[in-house]
């Protein structure tokens, strides 16, 4: 077996003088001294033979050969960091944390209900719920925010556990001018009326799911919000079935006669950030959000 001549804090050391553009920034932001920043670097160049920096103006930049071996250890460090977090909470037990991001798509009652029976399970734990729409939860899960996330399909990386179909229905108020036509609707129809959208929460790569170009767009950041606009008699939209169920009953939303798109469906999944480093108390968070979808799957089919 070869052991490592180098170490991680060593390359940690290196992309923080690469980072904050100098010895003297590194050593202030990782409190150290200036001269144990630089003896690190020179040890760190000795010890495998390579110039990783050279002067640019005030500031250090790397070399062709540092940028390549950096650009390796990076994620080598990361890995050990992850390892060390997961000692630690293997050290600790149950989580005294847990960090969930859900899409606002996600039905309140089996959340309401994970929520009330993983308090009776163990009272110590806090919870930081983060509410995200569309890519907003792939950014949590890209940024590191979150240790378990519902939402769409997986992003690059991770891996879902499917918990549920949402049906999508496209709906006005019977004052609505398109029901005041009383017959099937096409495309260019509903171009001409104001759809109202939900804003999508990410950054990274946001999306206009459901948008069909209308004229006139209202986005908005809150689901309720939507159907309230809606309700209003304001504008249509494709709204979660689940969320306007008893507006469906009580007629204050109706469907609109489309010819063909009427219903589209939407798939969530539960995402665990690091599978490996996940905790007691977020598995046993997971398994609870997974059988109290699975119940409340099991009885809207039944009412359906």
């Amino acid at each position: 077996m070869k052991l490592p001549r180098t170490s991680i804090e060593q390359w940690r050391i290196l992309q923080a003088v690469v980072d904050y553009g100098g010895f003297a920034q590194a050593a202030q932001q990782l409190y150290r001294s200036q001269s144990a920043i630089s003896y690190t670097i020179a040890r760190l160049q000795e010890q495998i033979g390579v110039a990783l920096l050279e002067q640019e103006g005030r500031r250090m930049r790397l070399t062709e050969a540092g940028a390549a071996l950096l650009r390796d250890a990076i994620p080598i460090a990361d890995s050990l960091v992850k390892l060390e977090e997961r000692a630690q909470t293997l050290r600790q037990g149950w989580e005294a944390e847990i960090r969930l991001a859900v899409d606002s798509l996600y039905p309140t009652e089996p959340l309401l209900k994970t929520l009330e029976q993983f308090a009776l399970l163990h009272t110590g734990t806090r919870l930081q719920l983060h509410e995200t729409v569309m890519s907003g939860t792939d950014d949590a899960l890209f940024n590191g925010k979150v240790d378990l996330a519902i939402g769409g399909m997986a992003p690059p990386g991770f891996l879902g556990d499917w918990l549920l179909d949402a049906e999508f229905i496209a709906v006005a108020a019977p004052q609505h001018p398109l029901h005041q036509l009383g017959r099937e609707l096409h495309m260019d129809e509903l171009a001409e009326h104001t759809q109202v959208v939900v804003r999508d929460s990410g950054s990274r790569e946001p999306r206009d799911a459901g948008w069909l170009g209308a004229k006139q767009r209202w986005t908005v950041s809150r689901v309720e919000t939507s159907i309230e606009t809606v309700r209003a008699g304001l504008a249509y939209a494709w709204l979660p079935k689940h969320r306007i169920a008893q507006e469906l009953e009580t007629g204050a939303l109706r469907p609109l006669p489309l010819a063909a798109g009427q219903r589209r469906f939407a798939s969530l999944y539960l995402i665990y950030a690091d599978p490996a480093a996940t905790g007691p108390a977020t598995r046993a968070f997971g398994q609870l959000l997974q059988e109290t979808t699975a119940a409340w799957r099991e009885r809207c089919h039944t009412e359906a």
